[in-house]
């Protein structure tokens, strides 16, 4: 077993830019397919855009422990991909600029006005456990 730390498991992890974010939902689990719209060099912080009026902000604003899933590509010689399950707490940000700082272009296909955009929100997952598979190798980093 190789133990790695938060930047060598974050250099794996470059390029992955879906995450499964889970919530709780009435006494069950939630999961929905997001972007880090690019934003991948993973440092034990996620951030993702949704609207105040989906399921997935008042899932959180009732209880911030959240859970987020990675899984990279299959490599060439067929080693099995790197797994990531990152548990964690969810905030709601509603601050525009903080926002800026996290918006890229490619977002207005789904929030056309922007940062501007009535009712948007920013969730910030901060790492608290992260566990890894890669390969034959496995560990847990505490943030």
């Amino acid at each position: 077993m190789t133990t790695l730390t938060l930047h060598e498991l974050a250099r794996k992890m470059a390029g992955i830019d879906f995450a499964l974010l889970q919530t709780h939902a009435g006494g069950e689990i939630a999961g929905r397919p997001m972007s880090n719209n690019g934003d991948v060099d993973y440092d034990g912080d996620s951030w993702f855009f949704a609207l105040d009026s989906t399921d997935m902000v008042r899932e959180i604003a009732a209880d911030p422990a959240v859970a987020l899933g990675f899984t990279g590509s299959k490599s060439l010689l067929g080693k099995p991909p790197l797994f990531v399950h990152v548990q964690g707490r969810a905030a709601l940000l509603r601050d525009r600029a903080t926002m800026a700082q996290h918006w890229v272009k490619d977002l207005e296909r789904w929030f056309e006005q922007g940062v501007d955009t009535p009712g948007l929100v920013l969730i910030h997952v901060h790492a608290r456990r992260i566990h890894y598979w890669d390969g034959e190798d496995q560990g847990e980093i505490s943030v």
